[in-house]
């Protein structure tokens, strides 16, 4: 039973590096994914558990900040079927468009949350997707990427003390601006002071994601454009430098959309 772990009965298995990453004094630690892999939501995981070896963490994750206190039920369940049961009819469960945030791998990620706060880990999750904070229709991307890191940047103000731990999508990800996209404008990530702020892109390995191509959302081979035998966090900025380094995973394996039953 969760609710009888105690904090040293979790061991956790961050990816190399990341001791060191965790002894670097930035506050905010964006992971820039591609939706629907099994390999990014378990890494955000592992890292928020050594994390949280060391004091606070928030673990900022890119759904609809309307749908925080269903997460916040998940997290004070206390034991897997009433928490399962939280999420039922719930957006996270009966989106329209299944492009990978919402995966099963997205609900491992959940439930790891909750083992560790259950341990007795100071562990929290804060969603930051703006659902409720609209940009009007004649707004182009930028308005987005700037309400999102006002979420962001509020779960980094609600918790001084805390290391805050976000999984986004690449671009959300970025401390620059895309210039062939100029309609994305600054992405979420760059709306952050930049001295507390490492951005880590997940390096593409091969493998395969769940994600959507063509209006059609399902499995998608990703192919290789990275060392295929890299491991862990590098701290070197990929060419574009639109973040501090990355982190390699090795291939993807693709996470299909969650179910949690009728």
């Amino acid at each position: 039973m969760l609710g009888f772990l105690t904090a040293m009965s979790i061991a956790c298995a961050p990816p190399d590096g990341v001791a060191e990453l965790l002894d670097r004094p930035e506050h905010v630690i964006m992971i820039g994914e591609s939706h629907g892999t099994a390999e990014a939501p378990r890494a955000v995981g592992e890292i928020a558990c050594a994390a949280a070896e060391r004091g606070r963490v928030v673990v900022a994750l890119e759904l609809g900040e309307t749908l925080q206190p269903t997460i916040d039920a998940f997290m004070a369940s206390p034991d897997q079927a009433s928490a399962l049961a939280t999420l039922r009819g719930s957006s996270l469960t009966t989106r329209a468009v299944q492009d990978g945030r919402t995966s099963r791998a997205l609900l491992d990620l959940l439930n790891r949350v909750r083992q560790l706060r259950a341990s007795g880990r100071d562990i929290s999750i804060n969603l930051f997707q703006p659902s409720s904070l609209g940009r009007g229709d004649s707004l182009d991307q930028a308005w987005y990427e700037l309400n999102m890191g006002y979420l962001l940047g509020r779960a980094r103000q609600l918790h001084p003390n805390a290391r805050v731990i976000g999984l986004a999508g690449n671009v959300h990800a970025r401390k620059t601006a895309i210039e062939r996209y100029p309609h994305i404008g600054l992405p979420a990530a760059a709306h952050l002071p930049a001295r507390e702020t490492i951005s880590l892109k997940i390096a593409q390995q091969g493998g395969e994601a769940w994600n959507c191509s063509n209006d059609t959302c399902a499995v998608n081979p990703s192919h290789a454009l990275y060392d295929e035998n890299a491991r862990g966090v590098i701290m070197t900025p990929p060419e574009d430098g639109g973040y501090d380094g990355v982190l390699a995973l090795g291939p993807w394996t693709a996470s299909p959309p969650l179910n949690v039953g009728p």
